[in-house]
């Protein structure tokens, strides 16, 4: 499993052979708050780095989830549409979205490693 990597949008990727797997990190879901509701993208579906695929809804807000990369969803997580909670008790692992297969690998190198990320975090406030 390569290293994590982080969207400004707060959304984690991590290759593994020639899928991403994608999910909202640590940070995101505590603001969240307790969630209850996920939609997923179709497996099949084209996307654009940057493009809202998911939604995540919580007790107090609705939120987008974007690809942070191009490519094709190759699968999504259905555990979470009968457990939302996932997201809450495991973002960065078993509370992952959906899978992309990359149009480009590089475009993950692209994105924050953990400490870059850290410190977008802290930025915000």
């Amino acid at each position: 499993m390569s290293q994590t990597r982080f969207a400004k949008s707060h959304e984690w990727v991590r290759l593994d052979g020639d899928v991403a797997t994608i999910g909202i990190s640590d940070h995101a879901q505590s603001a969240l708050g307790d969630v209850v509701f996920v939609e997923l993208p179709d497996p099949g579906r084209e996307v654009e780095a940057g493009e809202a695929v998911a939604v995540v809804e919580s007790v107090k807000a609705a939120s987008d989830v974007y690809a942070p990369i191009a490519g094709t969803v190759a699968a999504a997580n259905a555990a979470l549409v009968d457990n939302p909670a996932l997201v809450n008790s495991d973002a960065m692992g078993e509370g992952w979205f959906f899978t992309i297969t990359p149009r480009d690998k590089a475009d993950i190198e692209a994105l924050m490693d953990a400490d870059a990320y850290e410190k977008h975090v802290e930025s915000e406030g």
